[in-house]
Order: structure tokens, then C-alpha cells, then sequence
């Protein structure tokens, strides 16, 4: 079987969110037939998404119909220049953000990044709350980075997660005073020289609003898209559409909204009690065109996670479901964000085999 076959084959492969064939949409970089061998290469930049893996797992039934089992490569194309690029191993930089404090984006973040390494993915975890870093203590990592012959740091791994923070660059108790200037060189050097090796996705934890380190993130790496995180009430919606509209301005793609503390079960009489309101989140997602990733129960047990250094997604019950839920959600959103753009720049053509 040729090249042009094979690939009259993958148009029975339908992309669920795009609703055409790989094929057209371009999401077929190359065919390559070599003494009965075929190795494809596909625009999947989401690894481990349940909806990319879908896409995997079709292209294998389809060709399993011909008795050919493909060798399956992806790839995507980088937007940055190599020659500019301070992360060149890190596939995906997912911000995860909110417009106030207190609405539990830290932990969001610590569950987002647990969730994608249970998924099979490698990850870090930056924790660039350079004021008030957490995220160890979330993760009962005591441990610091480690330091390369040439003078990298390493660092620490807990959950699968590689984990970087200021916390392990200061005091336990010193306060971070730092202006702008400070902050911006600080964070620069952290994302230049520490070794993160490989990464399917980079989750970064920022403080809350829109000051200087989300200019410095924005303006220094190449961010694939956001989350941003609130709680169901108007003040905390009031402060997440400002951190859209700090996005939207420097165009970088809102991947959802997070409903954090939507709802309190309570543990003894098993009533539902709406503490921060209710559907703020979900509400607000739909008026601004913003998928919504999904609503975060008001639970004990996500403090006692963050406490004990035990992410709650890698548990069982509703609130690990829904930090599960989540996490795909962030994914396949991740997925779509890069199919959506090769489709925009592909035609529907026979694709050459591999130079």
C-alpha cells in the first residue's frame, strides 16, 4: 500500500472538535511507506488528551482494517523562533491565573499538574508567586533543587512533577520586597537557567492580578494559553474579567474558566449549601465565548490535600472527578488550540512522505 492510499484511508478519521477529516484539516504531516512499514507523522501537540489519543486510536483502527499497524509520530510546529525560544523543551506553557487572591488558584494549579502526570504526561511546575510561594508546602517538597557542572538548577520532583519556586531560593519566613525591575530579572533567570529537560506541559502558578509577573511571563516565554480561576461571586468575577481583558491584550488564548468553590456538601447532613453563590463561574464563561472547564466543590478534603502534600486529583470521590474532569478538559482544549491553528494554515493537499 503507497503513501496516497494510506492517506485516502485517514479520511475516514474525523477530528471530533473540528468536524472534518485530518486530512483536510492538514493534521497529517507526513506518510511514509518503507518495505511494508508506515510511520505517520500527525499535528497532535496535546499529549495525552483524551480526545488526541482518541484521534491516535483511530487512525490505528482505520489502517488495523488493512492488517497495517503504523508507527505514529507528532508533532507541531513551534510559533517561536528557536533562536528566541527561552523553553525549547517545554511542548506546552499553560498560565494558570486569577484576578484576585484567595480563590484557590494555587491549588488549581498543583491539581492541574498532578492530574496531567497521571495522565502519562511529563510535567513541571513553576511556581511564580513570588510574593507568597506555596506550591511546596502543597506538595510537601523539603527538598531543594539540585545544580548541574554548568551551574543549572534541577528540579526537585514530587507526584512526577518537576517543581520550581522562590521558595527554595529564600528564607522560610523572609518576605520578598522586590520592585518591578527586580521581579522581572529574577523570574528571566529561573525560566533561563534551570534545567527542566523534556516537558509535555509547563504549568505556571501565578500571584494574583495582572502586575508584573504576568507582563514578565507574557512578555518572555511562549505561553500556550490560560486558566483563569474565580469563585462564583460578582467580586471575584469582577476581578477575572480583567485578567482576561491583560490576556486578550497581549493575545494569548484563554483555554477556560475554572469555578473554584462552587458548591459545600456537607459532610453530616449531606445538604448542598451555595457559600460563594452558585454558576457565577459557568455564567461567566458563556457570556464571554470561553469554554468552561468545569466547577470545583467547596471540600475539606482539597486542605487537607494541599496540607498533607497529596494533590486531591490523585484520590477517589466527587472532588477528585471533578479536578480529573478538569485537567482533560485543559488538555483537549490545549489540543484544539493547535489543530485549530495548522488547520488555518493548511489545505486540504497529498501530503509528501517524510523528506
Amino acid at each position: 500500500m503507497d503513501e496516497e492510499t494510506i492517506l485516502e484511508r485517514l479520511r475516514a478519521v474525523e477530528d471530533p472538535d473540528l468536524g472534518e477529516d485530518i486530512v483536510s484539516l492538514g493534521l497529517v504531516n507526513w506518510v511514509e511507506v518503507d518495505d511494508g512499514d508506515v510511520t505517520i507523522s500527525l499535528a497532535l501537540g496535546a499529549p495525552y488528551s483524551p480526545t488526541e489519543t482518541a484521534i491516535a486510536g483511530r487512525v490505528r483502527e482505520v489502517l488495523d482494517e488493512d492488517g497495517i499497524e503504523p508507527d505514529l509520530t507528532a508533532e507541531v510546529a513551534r510559533e517561536v523562533d528557536p533562536e528566541d525560544d527561552v523553553l525549547p523543551g517545554v511542548k506546552n506553557l499553560i498560565a494558570v491565573a486569577s484576578g484576585k487572591g484567595g480563590v484557590g488558584k494555587s491549588t488549581v494549579a498543583v491539581n492541574l499538574a498532578a492530574g496531567l502526570s497521571a495522565l502519562g504526561a511529563r510535567v513541571g511546575l513553576f511556581d511564580a508567586d513570588v510574593y507568597g510561594p506555596n506550591v511546596p508546602r502543597m506538595l510537601d517538597a523539603d527538598e531543594g533543587p539540585g545544580v548541574t557542572a554548568d551551574e543549572k538548577l534541577v528540579p526537585p520532583e514530587k507526584h512526577g512533577v518537576k517543581l520550581m519556586s522562590m521558595a527554595f531560593l529564600v528564607g522560610e519566613d523572609d518576605p520578598v520586597i522586590w520592585r518591578g525591575p527586580m521581579v522581572h530579572k529574577v523570574l528571566t533567570q529561573l525560566w533561563e537557567d534551570v534545567s527542566w529537560g523534556g516537558l509535555d506541559y509547563m504549568v505556571v502558578d501565578l500571584p494574583p492580578g495582572t502586575g508584573d509577573t504576568q507582563l514578565t511571563l507574557l512578555q518572555s516565554v511562549p505561553v500556550t494559553g490560560a486558566v483563569v480561576v474565580t469563585t462564583p461571586e460578582d467580586v471575584a468575577l469582577d476581578d477575572a474579567l480583567k485578567g482576561l481583558e491583560m490576556f486578550g491584550r497581549h493575545e494569548t488564548a484563554v483555554l477556560g474558566i475554572v469555578e473554584n468553590m462552587s458548591s459545600f456538601v456537607c459532610p453530616d447532613c449531606g445538604s448542598t449549601h451555595d457559600v460563594f453563590d452558585s454558576g457565577g463561574g459557568k455564567a461567566f464563561a458563556a457570556e464571554y465565548d470561553l469554554p468552561f472547564l468545569g466547577g470545583i466543590p467547596l471540600d475539606p478534603a482539597v486542605r487537607t490535600g494541599g496540607t498533607d502534600g497529596e494533590p486531591i486529583v490523585l484520590g477517589d470521590g466527587e472532588t477528585a472527578d471533578a479536578f480529573r474532569v478538569l485537567t482533560e478538559n485543559v488538555a483537549n482544549n490545549v489540543g484544539v488550540l493547535h489543530r485549530n491553528r495548522t488547520a488555518e494554515t493548511a489545505t486540504d493537499r497529498v501530503v509528501p512522505e517524510e523528506p
